[in-house]
């Protein structure tokens, strides 16, 4: 079954860039602006513990560029609070965001690069989706393309799955994508078996998304950064953005 794939802009890249040099510029909310402004229909921003790339006061201030947008926070949940991080709960709590996505990432993560195990006991897990939709937001889990036991999140409490696209995008990479986008789909069926709509990301880009997006038609949304900025610094983000909800378009066509 197709449904109709959203784009959420992960603006996390533009705060590494501020952030390597110091200052306010450039401005993750100004990349915000501009690629809501250019029909992206959310923004992502992953803040971890050690604030390296989007921080907490960032965050803070999205809900007054989103223009009836969607944010999409992720993070570890487990991840305790600290000098200028004051935990993710904490963070959903005071931004309200439509959507939270956890992430089983630790500090030492250059990027996430692998999601929840459902098999063990997922109590504790459990017990904090509870707690972030009492914040009315809803809660997606990140999760391998392949894991075992994906109608487990819905047990959870969970309502989405996003599924973990960076082995796939460099199976696509090297020319031999077919087994990966055999194990997105599958988690993709049995997620929505389960009652739980359908998230992806990572390693996203021009070249790979209108593939997935043809293997995996029950993809509610994309969400892409790395590789999007990665392309406006060459075509502008506008036009990329731009570039993006055009293969969105194509692929429900």
């Amino acid at each position: 079954m197709r449904v109709v794939t959203r784009l959420s802009v992960n603006i996390n890249k533009v705060a590494v860039l501020r952030n390597s040099r110091g200052g306010l510029l450039p401005d993750p909310l100004q990349a915000a602006r501009i690629a809501l402004a250019s029909g992206c229909h959310g923004i992502t921003v992953h803040p971890r513990p050690d604030q390296r790339h989007i921080r907490a006061i960032d965050v803070l201030r999205l809900p007054d560029v989103l223009a009836g947008a969607e944010l999409n926070i992720e993070g570890n949940p487990f991840a305790p609070a600290r000098d200028g991080y004051p935990g993710l709960l904490e963070l959903v709590r005071q931004t309200q965001p439509a959507q939270v996505t956890l992430v089983p990432d630790g500090d030492g993560q250059l990027t996430s690069d692998h999601g929840f195990d459902l098999e063990g006991d997922c109590s504790e897990l459990a017990e904090l989706i509870d707690r972030f939709k009492q914040h009315d937001c809803r809660v997606s889990l990140f999760v391998d393309a392949g894991v075992r036991h994906v109608a487990r999140a819905a047990q959870l409490g969970a309502d989405r799955i996003e599924i973990y696209t960076g082995p796939f995008a460099a199976a696509h990479a090297r020319g031999d994508p077919a087994r990966e986008l055999a194990a997105c789909a599958a988690t993709a069926s049995e997620a929505v078996a389960a009652g739980l709509a359908v998230n992806a990301g990572h390693d996203l880009d021009q070249q790979n998304l209108a593939h997935l997006l043809d293997a995996v038609p029950a993809i509610s949304e994309v969400s892409i950064g790395h590789a999007l900025f990665g392309e406006s610094l060459y075509d502008g983000l506008a036009t990329t953005v731009i570039r993006y909800l055009r293969i969105l378009d194509s692929a429900q066509k």
